[in-house]
Order: C-alpha cells, then sequence, then structure tokens
C-alpha cells in the first residue's frame, strides 16, 4: 500500500465537487492511509459530516474552538499528527486566506500550525482559475513549497468548459502517493541549468534586455532537484529564491553566461539552456552617459555568442535542451534550431498566447527531438517541469543506452 501509516488531514472546502470526498476519503484509506477530515462551514452544504466519518473511522472536524479535543486546542492537535494536509477541493477564497495567512476557521488556522506537507487540489470556474489575484495567490502558494494537485481541464457544473475541475479522487491519491514515495529518475546526475534574461550595457545607465522572468528555469531546477539530480543554476537578473539544494551562479551578460557555462559543462550529464539569451549587444558601450542631444540615435549591434550551440558542438557534449519562445511558426522554428544545432530536444512555446510563457506562472510547451514530438498543455510552470524532465530523462537513458550498444 502506497500510504501505508500515512496521517492525512483531508479539509474540505464548499465546491460541488466536495461530493466526491467521500470516494476520496475511501480510496486514500483503502491505501493504508489513515485519515482525519476537517469540514469548513460552507463545504457542509455539499457533503454530510455522517457520511465522512463513516468513511475515515474519525469524527469530522468542524469548529476552532472544540470543547472536546485537547482542552480546545484542537487544531494544535491535527496539526501535530499530520504528514500531510490535503485540502481538496480548496476553492479561490480558502487559497487566498492561505496565501496571505488568514487564520480565521479551523483549517486555515491549522494550515499555519502545521509542519506537513501542504496539498492542494483546487476546483472553480475556469474564468476564476485564470483571473490573475487566483494565479498570483497559486505563485505565492508554491513558494510556500506547496503541491498543487490539478486542476483538470473540462465541463463544469457552470456549464463552462476548461481548467478548473478538481482531480477525480482515483487521481489524487495516484499524485499523493507520488508525492510521499517520490520516483527519482535523475538521481546521480548532474544538470546545468540556464534561466532568466541577459542584460547588454549600453552606457553606465541604460541597457536592452527581454521579459523573462526565470520562473520556467527555476522551476525545472527545483523538480530536477526533487528527482535526485545535482543541480547548478546559471541566472541572469531576476527577483526569484534560490531553490533547495541547488548550487546558483549569478551573471549579467551573454558573454558572462558563457562563461560560467563553460567552466560548469564538463561536470555536467545534461544541460537544460532555458535562459532568454540576448542575441546582440553594443558594439562599443560609453564610458558616460549618453546625452539626450538629437531626435535619433544610432547604435551599432554586434552578435553575441550562442551559448547552446557552442555546447552543443564540443567534443563530448552533454546532453542538451534548448528553448524556443516564438510569435510565429512555432514548429518550423523550433524544428530548425533543433537540426541546426544538433540537440537532442527542444521545448518550444508560443509567446502570443495570452496569460503564458513571459511573467506567467503557467506555460505550454511543444516538445520535439529527432524523429518525435510530445505537447505538454497549458499548466502551472512547476508541474511543467515535472512534465518536461520526465520527458529528458526518458529521451537521455534512450541515448545512453544506444550509445552502449
Amino acid at each position: 500500500m502506497t500510504l501505508q501509516g500515512k496521517k492525512i488531514v483531508l479539509g474540505i472546502c464548499g465546491g460541488i465537487a466536495a461530493y466526491k470526498t467521500p470516494d476520496l476519503v475511501r480510496k486514500l484509506t483503502a491505501e493504508g492511509a489513515q485519515v482525519r477530515v476537517v469540514l469548513n462551514q460552507s463545504a457542509s452544504h455539499f457533503v454530510s459530516e455522517l457520511a465522512l466519518q463513516a468513511v475515515s473511522g474519525f469524527p469530522v472536524s468542524t469548529d476552532l474552538l472544540d470543547p472536546s479535543a485537547e482542552a480546545a486546542m484542537g487544531h494544535i492537535e491535527l496539526a501535530k499528527w499530520a504528514d500531510v494536509l490535503l485540502i481538496a477541493p480548496v476553492t479561490a477564497n480558502t487559497m487566498a486566506k492561505l496565501a496571505h495567512g488568514i487564520a480565521d476557521d479551523l483549517l486555515t488556522t491549522l494550515y499555519l500550525a502545521t509542519t506537513a506537507q501542504v496539498c492542494l487540489a483546487p476546483a472553480m470556474n475556469q474564468q476564476m482559475w485564470k483571473a490573475k489575484p487566483t494565479q498570483h495567490n497559486l505563485s505565492l502558494l508554491q513558494n510556500y513549497g506547496i503541491h498543487l494537485l490539478g486542476p483538470a481541464d473540462g465541463a463544469q457544473a457552470c456549464g463552462d468548459i476548461g481548467p478548473g475541475r478538481m482531480l477525480e479522487p482515483e487521481d489524487i491519491v495516484k499524485s499523493l502517493s507520488s508525492l510521499c514515495n517520490p520516483v527519482q529518475p535523475l538521481a546521480g546526475k548532474r544538470l546545468l541549468i540556464t534561466a532568466g534574461p541577459t542584460r547588454e550595457c549600453l552606457d553606465p545607465v541604460r541597457f536592452i534586455s527581454n521579459h523573462s522572468s526565470g520562473k520556467m528555469g527555476f522551476a525545472i531546477a527545483e523538480q530536477a532537484r526533487n528527482q535526485g539530480a545535482e543541480v547548478t543554476l546559471v541566472t541572469g537578473p531576476v527577483a526569484l529564491t534560490t531553490p533547495k539544494g541547488v548550487q546558483r551562479i549569478n551573471v549579467e551578460s551573454a558573454a558572462q553566461m558563457l562563461d560560467a557555462v563553460m567552466a560548469e559543462v564538463n561536470q555536467h550529464d545534461i544541460f537544460v539552456a532555458t535562459a532568454a539569451v540576448a542575441d546582440y549587444r553594443a558594439q562599443a558601450v560609453a564610458d558616460n552617459k549618453i546625452k539626450k542631444n538629437d531626435d535619433e540615435l544610432t547604435l551599432t549591434f554586434v552578435k553575441n555568442p550562442d551559448i547552446l550551440k557552442t555546447v552543443a558542438g564540443l567534443p563530448k557534449p552533454p546532453f542538451c535542451v534548448g528553448f524556443a519562445a516564438e510569435s510565429q511558426d512555432v514548429e518550423a522554428y523550433a524544428k530548425r534550431k533543433l537540426a541546426d544545432k544538433k540537440l537532442d530536444m527542444i521545448a518550444a512555446n508560443d509567446i502570443t498566447i495570452a496569460g503564458l510563457g513571459f511573467n506567467s506562472d503557467a506555460n505550454a510547451l511543444n516538445v520535439f527531438w529527432p524523429g518525435g514530438r510530445q505537447d505538454l498543455p497549458a499548466q502551472p510552470k512547476l508541474a511543467l517541469a515535472v512534465a518536461l524532465l520526465n520527458l529528458i530523462s526518458e529521451r537521455y537513458q534512450e541515448k545512453q543506452d544506444t550509445q552502449s550498444l
């Protein structure tokens, strides 16, 4: 049983998907878990305490101050007991409370009081899920180390179609089992990752750059570390926290990024180039601030070195994965880069799709390799990183097996 002995507190919020939670409890207990249920006030309109108590074997908790539990400190009792706090379904309202530390009921107070792993299975209308405040709250929660399970995409109770459905109970159990029993396909492997933009100076004040936030590269670094890899992250200027266990090297220009990569690359098995490196730099950087004298200003730019092509062209290159952010003919440009740079794999995204890519917490990728392709649908970048790393791991192993024949 994959969840044998795990102590799970299941928090249930007020959404139509709450009717599935007795089945979720039953499936969790069938995997060997002990389940205690916390039902918030709105959830009680969708599912009964009696049904949840019957399938869990424990009384259902609803009140913050329960005189029958630990001298009216039931939230501390449950917080210490839990190995995992699973909130399914979690609504947009509760996500907002969790993101901002509002503890006004038993469930949100328990969240602040526990050291258990926290997992959220969202359920809400597709537009509520896409709304900027919800996505901002999601970003905060993921920065806190919370794991997101879903949401799924499809028909909703309101008649809309899109992302926001709670995962089915069996899928939640599978995801939770994977989290509690992590497979580490990259154990023993060393990954070198570039992330973020580069800055190319024009004078002591100004520079040219791009919209890259570095979130995709940092997500890949974090998840590669979770999959057992040794990770070195070479990053341009970004406002992101270094993932736990990842070695970080900060650079600014394309030339600095190239130097950092070349100093490290021979010690690594896989190179993932997510950085949005400036293609050009000023031929000459002014010693002093360029003054506004004329109506027009002419600057001469020269081409920057192609870091990915340089690495792929080494006598013994690592497994090379490129990224292509395109605004048109995404597949054609990606396949051309794959061939021209002699890459093992390339992940392409369409930057014209609203809400995805640059500065977003979500993305979608079309992944190509010689003779193959797989499309990874729109999802949070941390989840997308897992899907991409699984592909990289598979293709890397296939290449190793072929070379050993």
